[in-house]
């Protein structure tokens, strides 16, 4: 029986640069192998076939995407196991807590072929520094976007009841929590559900979603209280011993886009452009933040502002996901070196001894 997947971000390019959730996300875990190596040196192929492998077993897996290669993976954990894989290289550098004990550095490079690589050498540092280039121009764009963004918020702010917002969501907590609590510790975890891509905003929300029984689907605009309503119910959930899945914003990690109580049975997200999503399971919910809380005929009113701010927006994310793609492709032929230069039998061998190593966990977890 295959067991289940569980698809997510991490990591995220973002308007405040590359910013990590990883801390959160690999928390907890008993075993950790933080694999080092350059691009091009089979991480992700690795990571996905011990996944995969582990996952057609019947484990169920948490696969963590990569937000800079659509078809990479940046690691995976086996929560039934408390054993996790990670890429541990630029920009997600992991510092470990209990090396030898928890952690195990796995060194990809002994695979490589230096001789071949060598006549290399001054490409591959020009396209090291293309690439960050890239990537610097594309926070650059994120800020510039997210400063425009401010813009948009500010003018539903200025036309917002917050009287009715605080009203709203005290409605749903006493909703969700009322006479409800459980006596132990929270398990918090803070991930992003979406990143920004080479290929444009992606987002792993029906797969994150697909077995929670109740949904909740936010409507609003920019400013109108979405993010504070979640992080004020992924509060009252962590108070009331209620293990949460906190989602930040991809763009703004600053801003929530969705909160996740599985052991309440319901999953709360914004429901908005890049990730719009509407009703299509029999309850499934939405939460309209522009009719509780909005002015009505604001937007009639400011259309000719919004019509330019989100011009503006748009121009500035667009130009941000194309430095992102140039930074893949600049990346792709890096990889092109390092390929040629592999021994990728060893790198099977490597492997076959990290599978080694989590069977023998089973052991362990079933003896406790």
């Amino acid at each position: 029986m295959v067991g289940k997947i569980k698809n997510y971000y991490a990591g995220g390019n973002t308007a405040k640069g590359f910013y990590s959730l990883y801390e959160s996300s690999l928390a907890g875990l008993d075993r950790l192998f933080i694999l080092k190596g350059g691009p091009g040196t089979g991480k992700s192929t690795l990571m996905k076939e011990i996944g995969d492998a582990w996952n057609e077993n019947g484990f169920d897996i948490e696969y963590l995407h990569c937000a800079s290669d659509n078809q990479s993976i940046d690691g995976f954990i086996l929560p039934a196991l408390k054993v996790g894989v990670v890429d541990g290289t630029a920009p997600h550098v992991i510092e470990p807590k209990a090396p030898g004990v928890v952690e195990e550095y796995v060194n990809l490079g002994v695979a490589w072929n230096s001789d071949l690589l060598a006549p290399y050498k001054e490409r591959i540092l020009e396209l090291n520094d293309k690439i960050d280039t890239s990537f610097q121009s594309a926070y650059a764009n994120f800020a510039d976007a997210l400063a425009v963004h401010d813009e948009w918020e500010k003018i539903y702010i200025e036309n917002m009841d917050f009287n009715k917002a605080d009203q709203l969501t005290e409605e749903l907590l006493e909703h969700f929590f009322a006479g409800k609590g459980l006596k132990k510790t929270a398990d918090v975890r803070h991930r992003y559900l979406g990143a920004a891509t080479p290929e444009g905003a992606v987002d792993f929300i029906q797969n994150l979603t697909e077995d929670v029984y109740k949904r909740y689907f936010i409507k609003g605009r920019p400013g109108s209280g979405k993010s504070t309503m979640l992080k004020k119910i992924a509060a009252a959930a962590e108070d009331k011993g209620f293990d949460v899945e906190i989602y930040h914003c991809g763009f703004d990690p600053n801003s929530l886009d969705m909160v996740i109580v599985r052991e309440l049975g319901f999953a709360i997200f914004d429901s908005t452009a890049p990730h719009e999503y509407f009703p299509d399971r029999e309850n499934d919910e939405i939460v309209d933040m522009y009719k509780r809380t909005i002015t009505p005929g604001t937007d009639d009113k400011y259309e000719v502002e919004l019509e330019d701010i989100t011009s503006r927006y748009s121009g500035k994310m667009k130009d941000a996901i194309a430095c992102l793609a140039r930074a893949k492709e600049l990346h792709d032929e890096l990889e092109q070196y390092y390929i040629e230069a592999m021994d990728f039998n060893k790198v099977d061998e490597i492997k076959s001894e990290i599978h080694k190593q989590i069977e023998q966990l089973i052991g362990a977890v079933q003896a406790y």
